[in-house]
């Protein structure tokens, strides 16, 4: 068995960490690691004692969530909180930052951001990351699958299900009972 990639372990990680979100908009994570050690981890989610956008919904202003601490800010708090110190450190996450966590992650030294998937890009962000000398690098999880719309899919097949329910042929049969298998329906 070929082990997967240090990028791909700590990207799988990050992934973990979004599924703790609590923002109904986007769920995201963030690894931060030095020297091929996680030193801290955050998701985006409300302050600590919050209510929470998966209770109360989204408190939008201009656009944006202003409920939720970003999923970076929460790993550079976690290592602020502790004494880690996060100069010459990478960060794994899930969705490429935002404007305020670039300056952030710049601000704390952090030398290389590895980002699973585009998400608003900004211009000047990545202007900033360049004139910092902070590498950026896209990393998609490719190794194993972590699916964020399995709730949802489950939901939807169930729906199917029911709708077939009262149709029967073999081939239904073999379908129907390969998807309670596959979802645990």
């Amino acid at each position: 068995m070929e082990r997967i990639s240090w990028n791909q372990y700590f990207m799988a990680q990050s992934h973990l960490l979004a599924l703790r979100s609590t923002c109904t908009r986007l769920m995201v994570g963030a690894t931060v690691v030095r020297d091929k050690r996680i030193i801290a981890g955050g998701y985006n989610g409300s302050v600590s004692g919050g209510v929470h956008c998966v209770d109360e919904g989204c408190y939008v202003i201009d656009g944006h969530c202003v409920r939720t601490v970003h999923a970076e800010a929460n790993a550079l708090l976690q290592c602020a909180k502790f004494g880690v110190p996060t100069e010459n450190a990478d960060i794994y996450v899930t969705h490429f930052p935002c404007l305020q966590c670039t300056k952030q992650l710049i601000q704390a030294g952090i030398r290389k951001v590895y980002y699973a998937e585009n998400y608003k890009n900004h211009p000047y962000a990545i202007q900033l990351f360049e004139e910092a000398g902070v590498e950026m690098e896209m990393v998609k999880l490719d190794y194993l699958a972590i699916d964020m719309a399995y709730k949802e899919k489950t939901e939807v097949v169930q729906q199917l299900l029911e709708l077939v329910q009262d149709n029967s042929s073999t081939e239904i049969d073999q379908l129907t009972k390969k998807a309670n298998e596959l979802f645990n329906v």
